[in-house]
């Protein structure tokens, strides 16, 4: 006689403690499971509404400058020190983790147009309205351990990566400094009236961009006597961000109301072009990832882009907040740093809907189920759609709309010339080449 008992391991149903979760056996045949993907779906749809749910992205401000903010500069091995510079010529260096001021001294006579600090951060350069560079102690802003006076004006400064003695200045032409000399060691022009911006390469050191009034991007190489190469565009560049992962790649924030990216490597027409604000793009900085960078605007908002992308995935905004003057992203790729002509440094999560702090292991492992189920039901349209909203300011809604119905009209224009044209007589010019007037070798 056969007898037939139930025998189970207790290891598979009983908790060690009575604060474990329940053990419940599963069977994963998914011909037991006909509604599995349905309840994944509807899991979707709450995990993407919750993520708008718990969207606020704004933490806390810095306030104390007299005048509006032109520039800022980040610290490259401290992640809680940022400095700024205002109207007004004041110079501050920030704690951002005590939101306090650690000091400030009034370092030039006019605008502080330029701050850099150098790679290992033990010195902050500051340029001015008043054509002298002074370059200060981060641990005491008391007085300037160097100060240099330049024969023209200043607008940008810029340190070399890897060599602290290194920086370069831009104004009516490029100018290259030791700190040791008193003098620029070398001077690069390429025949226009002012240069506005310069930025070193974090990868290739030696390469350098800046943004001249002419609507031209200028590259150089600090080991060549001359700029190397060129490009022109319809509108000017009003400041440019080299990607810190992809030494060839840089973007552009334009008066057009676009961003631009392009690869050192054929500057004949952008790789990407970046749209969405509704008026001139005054400032950018890149990710340390490099998959994403911000962009500040005149049109008073913040957007946050991925790089292979062409519209912005985040926008953020205030109704104080004035026109953007300096954007940066910090170097734990977790927060936003934007200054305004309002007087107020704001500080933004990069990802809105982001917990701040430690994560319980079982909060940890629910927070990347979502974020697998939002990408695996991405292209579903609710979903989609959810995910993809955003409340925008009233001015900014109404100019959206009034550039989409513009550009409609220019296209329907161009498609009635050509049906009553020549055939192939008005080719048709993708929107990469639309900007770009011409490269010079």
């Amino acid at each position: 006689m056969k007898v037939k008992v139930l025998s189970r391991n207790p290891d598979d149903y009983l908790r060690e403690t009575k604060r474990d979760i329940q053990k419940v056996p599963r069977n994963y045949d998914p011909n037991l499971h006909p509604f599995q993907s349905s309840r994944e779906y509807v899991r979707a749809l709450n995990a993407v509404k919750l993520e708008r749910v718990f969207a606020k992205p704004f933490i806390g401000n810095l306030d104390g400058h007299r005048d509006g903010i032109f520039c800022m500069a980040k610290h490259p091995k401290s992640l809680s020190t940022l400095a700024s510079g205002s109207y007004d010529g004041e110079v501050r260096l920030w704690n951002l983790t005590k939101k306090k001021c650690i000091s400030s001294i009034n370092g030039h006579d006019r605008f502080v147009r330029g701050l850099s600090f150098n790679p290992d951060g033990t010195r902050l350069f500051s340029v001015g309205d008043d054509s002298t560079i002074k370059v200060w102690n981060t641990e005491e802003l008391d007085t300037p351990s160097h100060t240099f006076i330049s024969q023209s004006v200043l607008y940008g400064i810029s340190c070399q990566w890897l060599n602290d003695k290194v920086f370069a200045t831009c104004g009516d032409v490029v100018q290259l400094w030791d700190i040791t000399r008193s003098q620029p060691t070398s001077t690069l022009k390429w025949g226009v009236d002012s240069l506005h911006h310069i930025a070193f390469n974090q990868i290739d050191t030696n390469v350098l961009a800046s943004c001249a009034s002419d609507r031209s991007i200028i590259l150089y190489d600090t080991r060549e006597v001359k700029p190397m190469r060129k490009i022109i565009m319809k509108l000017k560049t009003n400041q440019l961000a080299w990607n810190p992962m992809e030494a060839y790649v840089f973007t552009a924030a334009n008066e057009d109301y676009n961003c631009y990216s392009y690869d050192t490597r054929n500057l004949e027409s952008p790789i990407n072009v970046h749209k969405d604000h509704v008026a001139a793009v005054t400032c950018i900085d890149y990710a340390p990832t490099g998959l994403e960078f911000v962009t500040g605007s005149y049109d008073k908002t913040i957007r946050i882009f991925e790089s292979h992308q062409g519209h912005s995935r985040e926008i953020y905004h205030t109704k104080r907040m004035q026109h953007l003057t300096s954007v940066i992203w910090s170097l734990d790729n977790k927060f936003v740093l934007s200054a305004s002509d309002e007087m107020n440094i704001r500080i933004w999560k990069a990802n809105a809907s982001e917990k701040l702090g430690t994560l319980r292991p079982r909060e940890r492992t629910a927070l990347e189920y979502n974020a697998t189920l939002k990408e695996k039901f991405a292209a579903h349209p609710q979903v989609k759609r959810i995910a993809r909203h955003r409340q925008v300011p009233k001015h900014i809604y109404h100019e959206r709309n009034q550039q989409l119905e513009s550009k409609k009209k220019l296209k329907r224009k161009e498609e009635n010339v050509r049906k009553h044209s020549k055939k192939n007589s008005i080719p048709y010019v993708s929107e990469k080449k639309k900007n770009v007037v011409s490269e010079v070798a």
